[in-house]
């Protein structure tokens, strides 16, 4: 640690270097708490886990013995180790014993977004089921074409209340709260729906992830998807961070001013207005492409080349978008993790190192708040990998997540 502060004091090495020599150091260090002992009444391996957006307080799990659980993460059950140790023991639990309760694995347990009152479990018994938290009864069932490898909705949405389901069947079914029955199907996929993800800057836009290596962009408002990401696709390197492009312009605008009065009349372009009704371009990504574009011709159904592009030598198992919905993280059965760009739409190259991933069922990727560091269950361990969205460093370290 002091030979990195010494070398970054005499300049020999850069500040991102330094910075992520810093955080490196730091996560190779991290360890299990021993203060806070969340008490599983799970006799199966658990494969959702989701704390809820409103107060942070509630923790969800799913697991493979068909039961979910809700446990008190700040409120301790009680104190152990003359009081160092907190114990916090479920709050309640549903399993087969419960008449309305899921027959086979639960693959998927979410909150419902606004509100603690209602959570989503989806199950390889074809089923999803919505319940009360309150009442910790069944309220609302949807029936699946087959297994059930993952469900989510989104955190932004205020117009619609759909539960977005990835199964072994080819299409995504889009289930609403609201009415209790199927909004309507995405069709595109070409084998099982491993995995589903909100977009985070657009409540209209849903990402899938398939067994067929696809990873597809859907507008919910429209038939067919409208971007496919193509791992042939890369850009070196990264896009230029907002700020430095506002520098930039800023740096053109200045010149412009300094040529004169005339020379901005002559060189000001007619400005086209857009749909928000500025002359500022707003972001592609949920918009579909203007009418009689040769994008718009290419037909989702069609057998193109870009239609049957993959992201991955194998089932995409995993995915994430980063809180700033610039870019997007995938994790396939071909060992391989990936981030995109989701602007471009291109692959970004960071060389992430080959990881044992789970291949026979979805996993879930977590990312801290600032999209530093990044979470990825491999097998018995959980490596963190440290990205800087500014440098596309990254660094993996791991522990182990049982004794």
């Amino acid at each position: 640690m002091w030979k990195e502060i010494g070398d970054r004091e005499a300049g020999k090495i850069r500040p991102n270097s330094f910075s992520s020599r810093i955080k490196s150091n730091r996560i190779s260090n991290l360890q299990l708490s021993n203060h806070k002992d969340i008490v599983s009444p799970h006799r199966g391996s658990i494969n959702s886990l989701q704390v809820d957006l409103t107060e942070g307080r509630y923790l969800l799990s799913g697991a493979s013995d068909a039961s979910a659980a809700v446990y008190d993460v700040q409120k301790a059950t009680n104190y152990e180790g003359n009081g160092l140790i907190a114990k916090h023991k479920c709050l309640f639990s549903v399993d087969k014993q419960h008449e309305k309760g899921h027959k086979y694995a639960i693959s998927s347990a979410i909150w419902y977004p606004v509100d603690t009152g209602l959570f989503v479990t989806g199950s390889y018994d074809h089923c999803i089921k919505v319940w009360d938290t309150n009442t910790t009864q069944v309220v609302m069932n949807f029936k699946m074409p087959g297994k059930v490898y993952r469900t989510a909705m989104s955190t932004l949405a205020t117009s619609h209340m759909l539960i977005a389901a990835g199964t072994e069947d080819v299409q995504v079914r889009l289930c609403d709260i609201s009415s209790g029955a199927f909004a309507h199907t995405l069709s595109g996929h070409r084998d099982g729906i491993m995995t589903a993800e909100w977009s985070t800057s657009s409540e209209w836009v849903l990402i899938t992830g398939g067994c067929d290596g696809a990873i597809r962009f859907w507008d919910i408002r429209r038939a067919g998807c409208f971007l496919v990401l193509d791992q042939s696709q890369s850009q070196l390197g990264r896009r230029p961070p907002v700020l430095g492009r506002s520098a930039a312009n800023k740096v053109s605008v200045s010149k412009l001013t300094s040529a004169g009065p005339s020379s901005l009349v002559k060189s000001r372009a007619p400005q086209k207005k857009y749909a928000n009704g500025h002359g500022i371009k707003q972001s592609t990504i949920g918009r579909m492409p203007a009418k009689g574009s040769a994008r718009q011709r290419v037909h989702p159904g069609m057998l193109s080349i870009q239609d049957r592009a993959t992201a991955h030598y194998g089932a995409v198992t995993g995915l994430k978008v980063t809180e700033d919905g610039m870019y997007l993280l995938s994790a396939g059965s071909d060992s391989r993790i990936k981030l995109w760009d989701l602007e471009s739409g291109y692959n970004t190259l960071v060389n992430f190192e080959m990881v044992r991933l789970q291949t026979s069922k979805a996993i879930q990727l977590a990312i801290s708040q600032d999209s530093a560091h990044v979470f990825v269950p491999c097998m018995t361990v959980v490596k963190v990998n440290i990205l800087s969205m500014l440098s596309l460093s990254m660094v993996f370290c791991e522990y182990s997540s049982h004794l």
